[in-house]
């Protein structure tokens, strides 16, 4: 039986856009979250959410895959692209228009 860990790489590794959060891209339990999807929303992408609230090994297994201590995690073709402030600060500077375009 594969690790938890394993699996949250497999599912970053299978799934072009990713995001961990607390709750559901249709139920964020937090502001972050919440923001996040609205900003991923906002470019009509099909993309995977996983809710870290379920199981809490989940959000420390993450953390040590991406060496980012928070949540939400946003990943674009296996690669962690960030947090909230960070998905604020490319959705507003176009930049992620432009690594969503390279996906």
């Amino acid at each position: 039986m594969q690790g938890l860990k394993e699996q949250i790489v497999n599912e970053i590794n299978k799934n072009t856009f990713i995001l961990f959060m607390k709750g559901t891209k249709d139920r964020p339990m937090c502001g972050f979250s919440s923001t996040v999807v609205k900003i991923i929303n906002s470019y009509d992408i099909t993309y995977k959410d996983i809710n870290i609230l379920t199981d809490p090994s989940i959000r420390i297994a993450l953390s040590e895959h991406s060496n980012w201590p928070t949540i939400p995690q946003f990943f674009i073709k296996g690669e962690l692209v960030g947090g909230c402030d960070i998905m604020l600060e490319l959705h507003n500077s176009g930049e992620l228009q432009n690594l969503i375009d390279k996906a």
